[in-house]
């Protein structure tokens, strides 16, 4: 019986947080090892569709670059990286949008219908979701001019049209989207997922997003977790090497997003219902970046 009443006062616990949250919109950047640990994979299912049932609008943003690069590998394309981005060409492009839209896609998809849910999986196409246009990407030279890289059909959101998602989640469904967009002349892009994540939210005024990694969050010069920071506070910490290598685009997109959002996350998606520890709990987990 003792353990059965603290599994209600743990719920209880609760209701101010789904109070604050019911009706609002949470964007959902899903990757790294939540995407292969068969546990993680079932307890994000779990969540999201948890968050759904309570009265929460979940939006899913996946990525993909480790299965796109096992597909090229497997068929013989090669594949190499600008500065961080996979250059895209014809061929390349042709496997991104085979891997993220029929392969991953669907398969997050199947993962929260098999659990209860009802999800819906999108594409940057679809509806003119996801406007693109290509990345510019100039790297500075220290005794030479500029370098401007052409990337190929690497691209970043010019412009999120938010009809089509709003309409399933009216209806009760919960959005999956694949990072893929179109231009005006019908041209695919492939697009870094956690910019579309933070655009997505940027564009349906969301309450949160979040940001699903393999590390814990940003951590400091002595290794201990960053619990939050403001904008200016991440902008410092950038200059001063704080914020290195990978973690500067998931800052970025986090500084990007809260001019709309009232918070951003950056979560380790290795702990289980990270996504629940985030949003039900005082002190929350992960790195959060607000204005």
């Amino acid at each position: 019986m003792k353990r059965y009443q603290l599994q209600a006062k743990s719920i209880i616990e609760t209701l101010p947080f789904i109070s604050e949250f019911y009706g609002k919109t949470i964007v959902i950047k899903y990757g790294g090892n939540a995407m292969i640990d068969e546990n993680l994979k079932r307890a994000f299912a779990l969540n999201v569709i948890l968050l759904k049932y309570i009265g929460i609008n979940p939006v899913v943003v996946h990525g993909g670059g480790p299965q796109i690069g096992r597909m090229l590998k497997a068929l013989n394309i090669e594949s190499h990286f600008r500065e961080g981005y996979r250059v895209t060409d014809d061929a390349t492009m042709d496997v991104v949008e085979m891997v993220l839209v029929g392969k991953v896609n669907k398969e997050i998809v199947n993962l929260i219908n098999l659990h209860g849910g009802r999800a819906v999986g999108l594409s940057g196409k679809d509806g003119m979701l996801i406007m693109a246009e290509p990345k510019e990407l100039t790297v500075e030279k220290k005794d030479a001019p500029p370098e401007i890289i052409d990337l190929g059909k690497v691209g970043e959101v010019r412009q999120v049209n938010t009809a089509l998602i709003t309409s399933l989640q009216r209806e009760g469904f919960i959005p999956v989207i694949a990072p893929v967009g179109v231009d005006d002349h019908g041209v695919t892009y492939n697009i870094n997922a956690d910019s579309v994540a933070g655009a997505v939210a940027a564009a349906l005024k969301a309450k949160r997003l979040h940001l699903l990694t393999d590390v814990p969050g940003l951590l400091d010069a002595d290794g201990s977790l960053i619990s939050s920071l403001t904008v200016r506070e991440a902008f410092e910490a950038i200059e001063s090497g704080v914020i290195s290598g990978g973690m500067i685009p998931k800052i970025t997109c986090c500084i990007e997003a809260v001019a709309e959002v009232e918070k951003a996350a950056i979560l380790d998606g290795r702990v289980e219902n990270c996504i629940l520890l985030e949003l039900f709990t005082r002190s929350g987990i992960g790195t959060e970046v607000v204005k």
